[in-house]
């Protein structure tokens, strides 16, 4: 009897001993993170997604991603899939958030200017705020510095041209969805790349101009997107004016080139979707349907990848 016990004791304590050994094991590397930074007092919240090569190797390009007014880093990833492009050309992406209203609705804006909502009438500074969580971004991960680009949708979008205009010397492209320029001042201090993407079915930040139906947008006129892009092309010193490349019946393409810095400007106009993310998914059950003629991920990417900071 006292063999048998000493071989069970013996085998139980071999299990103990295995089972406790997969504890020591290695933590398996972690690829998302949602963190915040101070500013001004204030806690900003983002989002981090890392690609599935991020620890084998390093000098990664950056996107910022930008959601729409009252929306929200998650739901800004979950309709954009931007996410799963990232994971695939291996780029990382960060999604970080507007300034919480204290109205009902709670809703999250940008200050692109005059637009929009709660973030306008308190003035909160959103331009430093991207500036220190890009300089955090590439003190911590292995981020290239001359290889940060942002983009958009609607309030986002905004933000994007206002980030072109005042952090020309960090930001190497943009690539608005669904928007225009609100800005109150505009002064890069070098060539801007710019990517536009609109629909002509937007009614909530209309690509002709006009008054604006979304949040924080009633009441507001906004400029033509040909307006801002003309103004861009100026501030480029592009020597060739808009040329129309493709005008179908899915969507129409123009470019400007010849401008300083060997950068292009490029605007899609396609006749379906909405005020949405092409090839995305709604933006709420409410929303517009998203363009299918064009892909909003594949596009920024392979734009980007043209441009660096020099």
């Amino acid at each position: 009897m006292t063999t048998r016990i000493m071989l069970i004791l013996f085998i139980f304590s071999g299990i103990f001993i295995s089972c406790n050994k997969k504890t020591n094991l290695p933590i398996d590397n972690v690829f998302r993170f949602s963190d915040s930074v101070e500013i001004d007092g204030i806690q900003r919240t983002f989002t981090l997604n890392l690609p599935p090569n991020y620890y084998d190797t390093s000098g990664f390009s950056l996107v910022i991603a930008m959601h729409g007014g009252g929306g929200s880093a998650s739901q800004f990833e979950s309709t954009n899939l931007l996410t799963d492009k990232a994971n695939a050309a291996k780029f990382i992406v960060v999604y970080p958030e507007g300034v919480v209203s204290t109205g009902v609705l709670k809703a999250r804006t940008w200050n692109a200017g005059t637009c929009c909502d709660y973030s306008v009438v308190k003035n909160i500074n959103d331009v430093k705020f991207i500036s220190t969580l890009i300089d955090q971004l590439v003190l911590k991960y292995k981020i290239n510095a001359k290889k940060v680009y942002a983009t958009g949708h609607s309030n986002g979008g905004m933000m994007a041209y206002r980030l072109a205009c005042e952090l020309s010397t960090k930001i190497a492209a943009i690539a608005p969805n669904s928007t225009t320029m609100v800005a109150l001042t505009c002064n890069p201090t070098r060539p801007m790349p710019i990517l536009h993407m609109h629909s002509v079915l937007d009614t909530n930040v209309p690509y002709q101009g006009g008054a604006g139906s979304g949040i924080g947008t009633q009441g507001l006129v906004f400029p033509s997107v040909d307006s801002v892009l003309h103004v861009w092309s100026l501030k480029n010193t592009c020597t060739n004016t808009a040329q129309v490349i493709i005008n179908d019946a899915n969507y129409k393409l123009t470019k400007w080139t010849n401008c300083s810095g060997n950068v292009t400007m490029q605007f899609y106009l396609t006749k379906d979707g909405g005020h949405s993310w092409p090839g995305g998914l709604s933006g709420s059950i409410i929303g517009d349907p998203p363009s299918k003629v064009i892909n909003a991920n594949n596009l920024l990417w392979d734009f980007f990848q043209q441009y660096q900071l020099p």
